[in-house]
């Protein structure tokens, strides 16, 4: 695995999931994999389980870890081809990347789009700067249109509480005061497409997805229909992709126990952070059926499985 930023960098991905159940059963057993090898970690904004669970996944495998946070540790950095650098930007990305991947074996990125021009999100600039002028492996640490991390996370977790062959997963949009990226739901579908589940997408109308994600998944616009027999109940906000980045209001499709009620026994899911009482009602978060923390955890062993991949791949 030279890259991992998107679910077709994966050669074999249900193999990868099993090799990161396989890690959290013994986390510590190739420390020496990584020795005198460095992972950069670029943040053009917030984080904090992607930052700290892949610390600690590079930190499990021996390796060295730096960490840059752009805009605050570096220079403003600039993107576009034949812009006279007279304003904020300080340094061209032609010659900020090649100089990271130089001093790292691999690098991690993290990006948010603006949510302001579809076209522009989408192309994934950031990212792809990176990959065109690095010279070395690249993690996507959740992009302006993907995060292939968490969703490795969420897979591993559906299959780690499975009780059936091919359970009920739905996905469903929930409220948030601010608008959210499609990063999360897209990787989500991308990744579960590939599973053996049944597979339902449930939000208002007017917040479609884009049909390159929906794949096979069937889309139900009435929430109670989406629920009704869930295994698992995967929570999320994203704001318009046709009427880009728009916030629709809906306080009914907020998550609550009595939902909860009408699936069969469903798992909840999220990937954190979570408004309370906004997205998932407090009776919700704190009953039985949430194995958020879990899901969380999780990403330790996701980032370990992926490191370790490239990692052997680097030998």
């Amino acid at each position: 695995m030279n890259h991992f930023t998107t679910l077709s960098d994966v050669p074999d991905p249900k193999a990868l999931i099993q090799k990161a159940l396989k890690i959290k059963e013994s986390p510590f057993s190739d420390t020496a994999l990584g020795k005198n090898k460095t992972l950069g970690m670029v943040f053009f904004n917030a984080s904090l389980r992607t930052r700290m669970s892949t610390t600690r996944a590079a930190y499990n495998l021996g390796m060295n870890v730096m960490v840059l946070n752009v805009n605050a540790d570096s220079w403003q950095l600039e993107f576009e081809d034949g812009t006279i650098m007279d304003g904020a930007t300080a340094e061209h990305i032609k010659e900020a990347v090649p100089v990271i991947t130089s001093y790292c074996d691999v690098v991690a990125v993290r990006s948010f789009p603006e949510l302001k021009d579809r076209q522009q999100d989408y192309s994934e600039k950031v990212l792809n700067a990176f990959k065109t002028y690095g010279s070395c492996p690249i993690i996507n640490l959740e992009s302006a249109t993907l995060h292939p991390l968490q969703s490795l996370t969420d897979m591993m977790t559906i299959e780690a509480f499975k009780k059936t062959a091919k359970p009920k997963v739905v996905l469903t949009w929930a409220p948030h005061i601010k608008p959210l990226p499609q990063a999360v739901p897209n990787s989500f579908l991308q990744w579960a497409n590939q599973m053996d589940v049944d597979l339902t997408v449930t939000h208002p109308e007017g917040l479609e997805l884009s049909n390159e994600f929906v794949g096979r998944a069937n889309v139900e616009y009435q929430q109670d229909k989406a629920l009704a027999s869930a295994d698992f109940v995967y929570v999320k906000n994203w704001s318009s992709y046709h009427k880009y980045g728009e916030v629709i209001s809906n306080p009914e499709w907020q998550i609550s126990l009595k939902k909860l009620s009408a699936t069969n026994n469903a798992r909840l899911m999220h990937c954190l952070p979570v408004r309370r009482n906004v997205v998932i009602s407090d009776d919700a978060m704190d009953s039985d059926h949430s194995i958020v923390g879990k899901q969380a955890e999780n990403r330790l062993y996701a980032a370990q499985a992926v490191l370790k991949e490239i990692l052997n791949g680097l030998k």
